[in-house]
């Protein structure tokens, strides 16, 4: 009678084994973060195909799943990979192989980085990036000067950190044939006592980068490569790639297609009129890891360079607005054209003016059209009352670590009335119904727990200031989480895809150690995944 109950034993465990559904990867024993509608957790999920297929408790998902790679997580956190919504991940790259100017102190040490870079690496062309001259004492642009003492033959060409302003030496406006009668439209050349400083602001800037030798392929390569990297590293898996040309688009569509690039990538092409001819005429394209389907322009400049375009002047600054870098008709023109195809429209708009324009010309162009969700890229100085043209589906695509950054200062741009309407996330939001976060790295720092401690603390990491920097516009944790995951991924159509973990969306998630809803906010910027995945493969 024992032989035949063990018999019966084996072949019903068999029959068992049989009947589970085969899977490529379970996670289990975990706190599941789905970011779902209803913002529950699981404690497991099965993957195949790169797809989820299942989520759930523990005890189902092992009884109906087998899998030939098994990760019990041991009761750790797992979130949707993190979108960043607005950053610059090939000029990222780039800005790996060029000196590194950020967090300098002073316009001395930006020239003994530039000297020592000069030393060790011999370019022909010395360009940088990084520098902000309200981090030191001496709060004024530098001049060329010492540029020019230290690199009389060489080039040098050294980016504000922004990207909206530059400082060349003689050498380098000589090539771009750059004079103090030059004209400079959309911009500023700057001359002080009738000769060039080396400071050019925003349109003008085109000028210098023309004749900066362009990365060669290994370069590019290269850089698109290192940048992945540090994205994984930090639990990025999807990034709103801010303003491309065609040729880069290719390239990064050739390597991801030879699986030599594996992160997403919502590429939105930089919207000069031959770009936007060609692109919507051509209509959008998506593969699984490729989205074309916006475009980015450019509204106005930085508020750190004076550049964003204000109806007020600046009130350090007398009669002086900023600009706008295209004309209202001009504007008007790119958008109906815009709007007239399948495309998207994201608008760098850093200036209460820039915003008034741009809010105003969308609702007209999209008045008979629907769920076109077109973006407003920064939004950072509004008026009060264009904050209910984000209830028309334009959604706010925001930094919060902009506003970390620039509050020491910003009020000295815009005076205190106008500071108040300033990098509002929350009453946007509440406008908006949702918001997507990003970081507009390299401008700012790649962590996305910095932008998550940003939008929730509204604190620098120093705590400062006290009780955060106008703290009714803080985030609250869940919003955040979800302005990382599932509101961005639907500021980008792609809702349906990513941005929760849910059965049928690609397996992109990360492995924290820490619960980000529930971990003390002063230790969220210090916080790492362990462990990054994207459509179920392990990349970190």
């Amino acid at each position: 009678m024992k032989r035949i109950l063990l018999i019966g034993l084996f072949f019903g465990t068999q029959t068992f084994l049989a009947q589970k559904q085969k899977a490529d990867l379970l996670i289990t024993n975990a706190t599941i973060y789905t970011v779902n509608k209803d913002f529950t957790k699981a404690e497991a999920m099965a993957v195949k195909n790169g797809k989820i297929i299942a989520v759930g408790t523990t005890s189902d998902i092992q009884k109906k799943y087998q899998a030939p790679k098994n990760i019990n997580a041991m009761d750790k956190f797992v979130y949707p990979g993190f979108y960043d919504a607005h950053a610059h991940f090939y000029s990222y790259g780039l800005n790996l192989q060029k000196v590194d100017l950020r967090g300098t102190k002073s316009y001395q040490e930006v020239l003994d980085r530039v000297v020592k870079f000069q030393k060790e690496k011999n370019p022909e062309f010395i360009t940088g990036r990084g520098w902000d001259q309200n981090d030191w004492a001496v709060k004024e642009f530098p001049t060329k000067a010492e540029l020019d003492k230290l690199f009389p033959d060489t080039p040098v060409v050294l980016t504000r950190i922004d990207g909206h302003a530059l400082l060349a030496n003689s050498k380098a406006l000589e090539l771009a044939k750059i004079t103090p009668t030059t004209k400079a439209e959309g911009g500023e050349i700057q001359v002080k006592n009738g000769e060039t400083t080396g400071i050019l602001v925003d349109n003008p800037m085109d000028l210098v980068y023309n004749i900066i030798p362009k990365p060669k392929k290994e370069t590019q390569i290269k850089a698109l490569k290192d940048a992945e990297k540090v994205m994984f590293d930090y639990g990025l898996t999807t990034i709103n790639e801010a303003g491309l040309e065609k040729d880069m688009i290719d390239l990064i569509d050739t390597l991801q297609q030879k699986n030599e690039l594996k992160i997403n990538i919502y590429a939105m092409v930089a919207a000069t009129q031959d770009n936007i001819d060609l692109y919507t005429q051509l209509g959008p394209y998506q593969t699984d890891k490729l989205n074309v389907r916006s475009f980015k322009f450019m509204g106005d400049g930085a508020l750190g360079s004076r550049g964003a375009c204000l109806h007020k002047p600046y009130s350090d600054r007398p009669n002086h607005h900023g600009a706008l870098l295209s004309s209202v008709a001009d504007i008007k023109r790119i958008a109906k054209q815009i709007a007239d195809s399948e495309y998207q429209m994201n608008s760098h708009a850093i200036g209460d003016s820039t915003n008034t324009v741009l809010l105003n010309i969308y609702k007209d162009v999209l008045k008979d059209k629907s769920d076109r969700r077109w973006k407003i890229e920064h939004a950072q100085i509004m008026q009060e009352k264009d904050f209910d043209s984000f209830s028309l589906n334009i959604i706010p695509s925001v930094q919060p670590t902009h506003a970390t950054s620039d509050m020491y200062w910003a009020e000295e741009r815009v005076g205190k009335e106008r500071i108040k309407h300033s990098y509002a996330y929350k009453k946007m939001l509440d406008k908006a119904g949702v918001i997507a976060l990003g970081t507009d790295f390299p401008i700012e720092e790649v962590n996305p727990m910095l932008t998550f401690y940003a939008a929730v603390a509204r604190k620098d990491l120093k705590n400062f200031p006290e009780g955060g920097f106008q703290p009714e516009n803080a985030l609250s944790r869940e919003e955040t989480l979800k302005g990382m995951t599932i509101w961005a991924a639907y500021s980008n159509f792609e809702e349906n895809e990513k941005g929760s973990l849910e059965v049928g969306k690609w397996a992109d998630f990360t492995i924290f150690d820490n619960d980000l809803i529930n971990e003390d906010i002063d230790a969220i910027p210090y916080v790492k995944p362990v462990n990054t995945f994207v459509k179920g493969i392990q990349v970190k």
